[in-house]
């Protein structure tokens, strides 16, 4: 069967003013793990925070970048996911007891006590940053929770991964309120929530958005938007990096190519290498001198 890969769908339903997020992801977190070493659990972590991100990036209305950060006193001290509206993501784990890590399982034991810190910055008008304590053991009910914090809407996440494969995917759906009954929303937006929950790994895997919305909601009214994309875009740069060893004084350049014979840099992402020269870096010295 061929299943669209790494797209966001987007769905409502037309009688219960909820709406709905499908992501289902593959290539994206493959080539993000793919030149790291992390523990099962912390790959694992890592994809369901990259979907959980798009799903959290799909319900704004903006233009920008997008920081999700999950920051504790455990084995893995700092995982974030960077994306923006594009759905163009990437993401990092900071390990910082490898061998307590390895044998860690869930959010709890790998983050210890920590907190989730939502940072947006639109490309009009000024960032905004929530912060949440990691109050549940999973990603999804943080999540849920951050929504019931910040922005007091009634949002339900679910996320599955398959760690053989490296598969991550989620379901989000969220209450649109109106001037009806809030008791009837709620209890149209717990309905929804029931079906919804009956999702299996293997289905969400296995079948398109189509046939799962379908399999979930052939009741329903839902109308299925056309999918979005997901990418994994790193964003580093030979320019960018450039750009960091300009704003060191031109002795402290000399200085280290004379010690090294070059300047290496290497992406944190993607640990792509960088290598610059004398050659390389005389263009950017004779500048700077100007």
């Amino acid at each position: 069967m061929n299943i669209n890969n790494d797209v966001l769908n987007r769905f409502l339903f037309d009688n219960h003013h909820v709406r709905g997020e499908l992501v289902q992801l593959e290539h994206t977190i493959q080539t993000n793990l793919k030149n790291h070493q992390y523990p099962a659990g912390v790959e694992q972590l890592l994809a369901e925070l990259l979907a959980a991100t798009c799903l959290l990036t799909a319900t704004l209305k903006f233009e920008g970048d997008i920081t999700v950060q999950l920051q504790g006193d455990g084995p893995v001290s700092y995982l974030a996911i960077n994306g923006n509206n594009l759905q163009q993501m990437r993401g990092i784990a900071r390990v910082t007891n490898t061998k307590s890590a390895a044998i860690a399982q869930g959010l709890s034991a790998l983050i210890g006590k920590g907190k989730m810190i939502i940072t947006i910055r639109p490309k009009q008008g000024e960032a905004y940053q929530g912060v949440v304590a990691l109050t549940a053991d999973n990603i999804a009910d943080c999540l849920s929770h951050y929504f019931d914090v910040s922005e007091q809407i009634p949002t339900k996440i679910w996320l599955y991964t398959d760690t053989q494969s490296k598969k991550v995917a989620g379901v989000l759906l969220q209450l649109l309120p109106d001037s009806g009954s809030k008791q009837q929303q709620q209890e149209d937006f717990d309905h929804l929530c029931q079906l919804t929950h009956t999702i299996t790994t293997e289905e969400v895997f296995s079948l398109t958005a189509e046939q799962l919305l379908y399999r979930l909601y052939h009741q329903e009214q839902v109308r299925l938007f056309d999918p979005q994309s997901v990418s994994y875009v790193c964003g580093c740069s030979e320019v960018k990096c450039l750009q960091a060893i300009s704003q060191m004084q031109p002795d402290e350049i000399s200085a280290i190519l004379e010690e090294q014979g070059s300047i290496n840099m290497t992406c944190d992402y993607c640990l792509t290498q960088y290598q610059f020269d004398q050659q390389k870096l005389q263009s950017l010295l004779t500048a700077t001198r100007h």
